[in-house]
C-alpha cells in the first residue's frame, strides 16, 4: 500500500521538475537568510541565479557537520525564532552538538514523510506501533510518533529503556509494528527469553529498524528471533530526522528516498566528485522544503549507492543501498579499509556466535591490531579448550578470507558486551592518532 499515491509514483520527469523548482527556491532562501551560505557562496563566486538545471547543484560547496558546529546553536536557521516551533539536537558526544529547528510546516512535512515511510514498511492505520526509539532531543522517537499519528495508527510512546517492562507491554497490548534500532530489537528478544516469553507468541507483523548500519545477515537474525518482517529506515537530524528514505516490504532491496523533498548525490569522498549511479561512495543530501533549517549538499559521511531501476512496489523514487558504514567509522587496518558491517556479516553466518560484538583497535609499536570480541552461545564455554580454539580459528579465517586482514578473536560469555538502548557501540579505537 502507498500512502501518497500521487507523489510517490510520479514519473522521473515530474520528480526532476519539482526538484529543480524547489532547489532554486531553497538556494535563494538560504542565500538571503543564512549568513553562512551567503558568505560561502560569495567566496565560491556562486549566485542563486546560477542554478538553472539540476546538474548545477554540483557548483555549490558542501556543508559539513563542522559548519553546523561552528554556527552553534542557531546560526544556520533561515527563519526568525518566533517561527520555530521545535528544536532537536545531537548528543554532542563527539564534539559540539548540532542543533536543528522546525517550523510548523516542517513538522507537518516530516509527519507526512514518516507516514509514507511507515506505510512502505508495512504499517497501516489499523496497526498498533510500539515505538522504542528514544524521545527527547533525539529525532527518532518524535519522528515516528508524529508519522504514526499522521498515518492514523495507534502509537505506544514507550521510548528506550525499561526493557523488561517493554516486553510485558508487548505481551499485553499486542502491538503489531516494532520501531527501534536493530541492536535494541535483538536485546528485546533476549529480555523476552529471560522472562520465559517468546516473540512467536506476540502479535508483531513487521519491524522498522534504523539509526545504525546493519547487515543483511542481521536482518535474518532479527526476523528469526522476533518473528516479523524487518525493513530498514534512514534519516538524520541534520536533514530532517527519520523518514528521509525507507525500504519497502515488497522488494526489501534498497530504501526509497523521498525525492520530492530531498536530492541525494553520491560522491567519491577523496576527490569530492559525483560518481555514476550504482557506484559506491559518500551520500550527500540537499533538503528542498525545510523552512527553518535548510541544508544544501550536506556530507553525511554514510557509505551508500543509488539505484534508479524500477521497483516492484510501484514507487518511482530512487533507492539508496542500505548504509554499509561511515567514512568516519571506517577502520584502516594495515592499509585495508574495514567496516564493522563487514565483520558483522561474517559473524552472523556462524551458528555458535551471538549477534553482539565489538571491534577493539590497538597499536603495538607501528602495527595496528584488530581484536574482534564476540559473544558465544550458552554452553560453548563448557566445551573443551580445543573446541574453543577451533571456533576462534574459524572466525578469524572467515574474516581473513573476506577482508584479507588477520585479526585476533576473543570469545566472551553471553551478555558481557554492553547493550545499548539506542545506537550500539561497535568500535573502540585505542590508537592515539
Amino acid at each position: 500500500m502507498i500512502f501518497n499515491m500521487e507523489f510517490e509514483t510520479l514519473p522521473r520527469e515530474a520528480i526532476e521538475a519539482i526538484q529543480l523548482r524547489r532547489l532554486k527556491a531553497v538556494v535563494e532562501r538560504a542565500y538571503n537568510n543564512v549568513p553562512f551560505y551567503r558568505k560561502k557562496y560569495d567566496e565560491a563566486g556562486i549566485k542563486p541565479a546560477d542554478i538553472q538545471k539540476l546538474e548545477d547543484i554540483q557548483k555549490l560547496p558542501f556543508t559539513t557537520k563542522q559548519d553546523l558546529r561552528d554556527n552553534y546553536p542557531f546560526g544556520m536557521f533561515a527563519v526568525p525564532m518566533d517561527n520555530v516551533v521545535r528544536i532537536h539536537a545531537s548528543s554532542g558526544t563527539t564534539g559540539q552538538p548540532t542543533v536543528v529547528g522546525y517550523t510548523a510546516r516542517d513538522i507537518s512535512t516530516w509527519a507526512e514523510l514518516m507516514a509514507r515511510s511507515l506505510q512502505a514498511g508495512g504499517a497501516t492505520r489499523d496497526d498498533i506501533i510500539h515505538n522504542a526509539y528514544g524521545y527527547g532531543l533525539f529525532t527518532g522517537g518524535l519522528g515516528v510518533h508524529y508519522g504514526s499519528e499522521c498515518l492514523g495508527a495507534s502509537v505506544i510512546p514507550i521510548s528506550g529503556g525499561m526493557t523488561e517492562r517493554q516486553v510485558l507491554i508487548m505481551k499485553d497490548f499486542r502491538p503489531s509494528i516494532l520501531t527501534c534500532t536493530p541492536s535494541y530489537a535483538l536485546h528485546l528478544a533476549e529480555a523476552a527469553e529471560e522472562n520465559g516469553l517468546d516473540f512467536a507468541d506476540f502479535n508483531f507483523r513487521a519491524g522498522i529498524f534504523g539509526a545504525e548500519p546493519w547487515s543483511e545477515a542481521m536482518r535474518k537474525e532479527i526476523e528469526s528471533k522476533l518473528h516479523l518482517s524487518a525493513v530498514d529506515i534512514y534519516g538524520l537530524s541534520e536533514v530532517m530526522g527519520p523518514g528521509v528514505a525507507q525500504e519497502c516490504q515488497e522488494a526489501k532491496a534498497g530504501l526509497h528516498v523521498w525525492e520530492d523533498h530531498f536530492i541525494p548525490e553520491i560522491i567519491n569522498p577523496d576527490t569530492e566528485k559525483n560518481v555514476a549511479a550504482g557506484e559506491t561512495g559518500e551520500l550527500i543530501f540537499t533538503s528542498l522544503t525545510k523552512e527553518a533549517f535548510p541544508v544544501i549538499r550536506y556530507r553525511t559521511r554514510d557509505i551508500s549507492s543509488l539505484n534508479y531501476s524500477p521497483c516492484v512496489c510501484g514507487r518511482t523514487h530512487v533507492r539508496m543501498h542500505r548504509v554499509s558504514g561511515r567514512t568516519d567509522d571506517m577502520l584502516i587496518i594495515r592499509g585495508v579499509n574495514v567496516f564493522p558491517s563487514q565483520i558483522e556479516s561474517v559473524l552472523m553466518e556462524i551458528s555458535q556466535v551471538e549477534p553482539h560484538y565489538q571491534l577493539v583497535v590497538d597499536r603495538e609499536g607501528a602495527m595496528d591490531t584488530l581484536t574482534v570480541k564476540v559473544e558465544v552461545g550458552e554452553g560453548v564455554f563448557s566445551d573443551e579448550v580445543k573446541q574453543l580454539q577451533s571456533l576462534q580459528g574459524e572466525i578469524a579465517g572467515h574474516i581473513k578470507e573476506l577482508l584479507g586482514v588477520s585479526v585476533k578473536v576473543k570469545l566472551v560469555e553471553p551478555k558481557t558486551i554492553a547493550r545499548s538502548q539506542g545506537k550500539a557501540v561497535r568500535v573502540i579505537d585505542n590508537r592515539k592518532i
